[in-house]
């Protein structure tokens, strides 16, 4: 099966190898639950851009859910490989609409923390 086909299903993602990136270990515990239960496969879990980033390079991603801030660096060197690499991605941050790395790429899905668990699992269907 398709990852998302038919959103109703019980694993919408199944399959889906996945990373994220989310710098609080609290909320990237809450984002690894929430994807593994709809089926995701959880292929970086990362708390730094530099783990980010060797993720981004290296591995085989249907898509990746992105925290814009990771302490006092910003993720868009992660972005940017994704994008090289034709990964979509959502970014996933409490930061607003108008942060610098947002303009980067103004047309990629925003989720405000703390998004629903139906919310992030269909912004990530969104890009499969």
């Amino acid at each position: 099966m398709e990852p998302c086909a038919g959103h109703e299903g019980i694993l919408p993602l199944k399959g889906a190898r996945l990373l994220v990136v989310e710098d609080d270990f609290l909320i990237l515990m809450e984002l690894e639950s929430v994807l593994l239960d709809a089926g995701a496969e959880i292929i970086g879990l990362c708390r730094t851009l530099k783990e980010a980033l060797e993720v981004a390079e290296t591995e085989e991603l249907a898509a990746a859910i992105l925290d814009i801030r990771l302490g006092r660096e910003t993720v868009a060197p992660a972005a940017t490989r994704l994008s090289q690499r034709g990964v979509p991605f959502v970014f996933y941050t409490g930061q607003d609409e108008s942060d610098p790395v947002r303009a980067q790429w103004p047309g990629c899905t925003l989720l405000h923390k703390p998004a629903e668990p139906r919310k992030i699992v269909a912004a990530i269907c969104a890009l499969l």
